[in-house]
C-alpha cells in the first residue's frame, strides 16, 4: 500500500481533511482520512499540498494542440474555415498524434487525468492510450446535407472508423461518437447517431451563429451553406429543440458551450438526462458569451468543465477554468457568493465525471474508486491556504503545474516531473507549427 500524504486532502464528496492521507492499492482507494489513523504502508509525503481528485476535462480537442495561436481575432465562421484549410493543406496522421500527444502531456502536468475528446483523425485514442491516461475520444461525423446518398456515406465512414477504434478500447480508454454541431450534421444524420446506442457529445448552442442559423436559416452559417449549393430553412426554435425534435436528447448526450440557451431548453435538457461541458474560456476568449451555469446546476443538470481546443483556449488548465467559470457567474448574477470555490472545484472533478458517466469510478476520493489523484503545491501562499484551500486553488494558485499526478495509482508525474516524456515530442511539434504559418 502506498500512502500519499498531505497537508490539505479534499476528497470532494466530503470536507477537506487537514494533514490527511490517501492509501492506494492495486490502483484504487483503500482509505481516506486523517495522517494518524491511516492503515500501514509506504510513505509518500507530498508535504505544503492540496490533494485532490484528478481533474476531468470534459471536453477537449487534443488533435488540434499545434493550432494555438494561428487563429487569432477571428469571427466564428472564419475560424472555423481557417482551422479546415489548415487541416487539410499541413496535417497528416502521424502530425495529428504528435499533436495529440503534446495535449495530453499539457494536460497531464496540469493534473488532467480523464479528456473527453471530440476527435476527426482519431489520432486522441491512440495518445491517450499511449500515455495511460483515461478519456473517451468521441469520433467526429460531418454531413451538413440531408441528401440520402451524402448521410449514408457519412454513416459507413463512422462504423469504419469505429470498427477500427474499437479494437484498442481498454478499461480507461472508451470509444463515443460526435455528430458535430448543427451547421455541419443535418437532421437525418443526427436521427441516425442518436439510435446508435453509442456515448454522444455534441457542439450546441454555442454561438449566435448558429442559434441564427437553426431557427432563421439566416447568417454566415446559412451564407456558407447556400454557397455551397445546400437548402438551407429554418430548423427549429432553438438547437436545443431541434435536438430535442430529432430524438437525440433522449440519447443523453455530452452537450458541449450550452451558451444560448433558455429556460425552456434548461428544462429540456434536465428533463432528459443530458449533460453539459461548460468551457468558460473558450467562450470568451471567440466571443460567445456567458452560459447560465448557475441556472443549469439549480436545474440538476450534471456540468463538467471543459478547456475546448488550444485552438480556442491557447492554455489547458482546469483550476484556471474554474477561476473562470467563478468569476463570470458572478458578473452574470451580480453577487459576489454566486458559485463558490468548492463547487468550482467540484465542476473539475466529480461534476466532470459525473457529465461523462464516470463518476462510480473516479471523480472523489472515496474508498472503492480508481485512484487517479492530482497534488499542488501550496507553499508559495505563505499559510493563506490554511483558512479556505478550495479558495487557495481556484483564486489564489493561478496556472501551476501539479506536483504529482496518478492514473488508477500509476504515477504520471512526480515532483513536477512529467514521468516517460518523449523528449524529441516537442521539436517535432514545433516544425509542425511552422509549417502551419507558412499556410497562413
Amino acid at each position: 500500500m502506498i500512502r500519499y500524504h498531505a497537508r490539505w486532502v479534499l476528497p470532494i464528496s466530503s470536507p477537506p481533511i487537514r494533514d490527511g492521507t490517501v492509501v492506494e492499492l492495486a490502483g484504487r482507494i483503500v482509505y481516506v482520512g486523517p495522517r494518524e489513523t491511516a492503515p500501514d504502508g509506504v510513505d509518500r509525503d507530498l508535504g505544503d499540498c492540496a490533494l485532490l481528485p484528478g481533474l476531468v476535462n470534459a471536453h477537449t480537442h487534443l488533435e488540434l494542440t499545434v493550432f494555438r495561436g494561428l487563429l487569432e481575432d477571428l469571427t466564428f465562421r472564419d475560424w472555423i474555415v481557417r482551422l479546415q484549410a489548415l487541416k487539410v493543406a499541413v496535417m497528416t496522421p502521424e502530425r495529428f498524434l504528435d499533436s495529440a500527444r503534446f495535449g495530453i502531456a499539457e494536460g497531464v502536468r496540469a493534473g488532467i487525468t480523464t479528456y473527453a475528446d471530440t476527435c476527426d483523425s482519431g489520432a486522441s485514442l491512440e495518445a491517450m492510450r499511449e500515455r495511460g491516461v483515461r478519456g473517451i475520444m468521441y469520433q467526429e461525423v460531418f454531413s451538413p446535407t440531408a441528401d440520402p446518398i451524402a448521410v449514408s456515406d457519412a454513416a459507413a465512414r463512422l462504423a469504419e472508423q469505429l470498427a477500427r477504434h474499437e479494437l484498442f478500447e481498454t478499461e480507461l480508454q472508451h470509444v463515443g461518437v460526435s455528430p458535430h454541431a448543427p451547421y455541419t450534421v443535418s437532421d437525418p444524420l443526427f436521427a441516425l447517431v442518436a439510435r446508435s446506442g453509442r456515448r454522444i457529445a455534441i457542439h450546441i448552442a454555442e454561438s449566435d451563429a448558429e442559434h441564427r442559423f437553426v431557427t432563421e436559416g439566416e447568417g454566415p452559417f446559412a451564407d456558407g451553406h447556400r454557397a455551397r449549393g445546400f437548402p438551407v430553412a429554418p430548423r427549429a426554435t432553438s438547437p436545443i429543440a431541434l435536438l430535442a425534435k430529432l430524438g437525440v436528447l433522449d440519447a443523453h448526450p455530452l452537450l458541449i458551450h450550452c451558451v444560448r440557451v433558455s429556460d425552456t431548453d434548461i428544462d429540456a435538457i434536465a428533463q432528459s438526462g443530458s449533460t453539459v461541458a461548460h468551457c468558460p474560456i473558450s467562450n470568451a476568449k471567440l466571443g460567445h458569451g456567458i452560459a447560465p451555469l448557475l441556472a443549469m446546476l439549480d436545474a440538476g443538470i450534471p456540468v463538467g468543465l471543459g478547456s475546448d481546443s488550444m485552438a480556442a483556449n491557447n492554455r489547458m488548465h482546469l483550476l484556471e477554468e474554474s477561476r473562470i467559470a467563478v468569476l463570470a457567474q458572478r458578473v452574470r448574477a451580480s453577487r459576489a457568493n454566486a458559485l463558490p470555490a468548492a463547487r468550482a472545484i467540484e465542476l473539475a472533478t466529480l461534476g466532470g465525471a459525473r457529465a461523462l458517466g464516470l463518476a462510480d469510478r473516479i471523480g472523489s476520493l472515496e474508498v472503492g474508486k480508481e485512484a487517479d489523484l492530482a497534488c499542488f503545491d501550496l507553499s508559495s501562499l505563505a499559510g493563506s491556504a490554511d483558512a479556505d484551500p478550495e479558495s487557495a486553488l481556484v483564486f489564489a494558485l493561478g496556472a501551476e503545474p501539479a506536483k504529482f499526478v496518478s492514473v488508477a495509482g500509476t504515477p504520471k508525474v512526480w515532483n513536477w516531473e512529467l514521468l516517460n516524456e518523449d523528449l524529441e515530442l516537442h521539436g517535432r511539434v514545433v516544425d509542425i507549427v511552422t509549417g502551419l504559418r507558412e499556410h497562413i
